[in-house]
């Protein structure tokens, strides 16, 4: 295998492999927000509001695996 091939499939491997896990956490944390709506209402804006501040820190974690996926094929 060359280099550049082992660079392309471990590019892949670690964007691939660095985004199932927080795909699997937003759905969780916005069925669990939508379930919190669901129940009270009244605490929508509150709810939405944490929502977003957990989506943004759980992306983080994708973006972190693109920036590593970066590092594996440039360097």
């Amino acid at each position: 295998m060359e280099v550049e091939a082992a660079k392309a499939l471990g590019m892949a491997l670690a964007i691939g492999l660095g985004v199932i896990g927080p795909g699997v956490g937003i759905g969780i944390i916005v069925g669990k927000a939508l379930e919190a709506i669901g129940r009270n209402p009244e605490a929508s804006g509150k709810v939405i509001a944490n929502m977003f501040i957990g989506i943004a820190f759980t992306e983080a974690l994708a973006i972190f695996a693109l920036v590593v996926a970066f590092i594996v094929k440039f360097v």
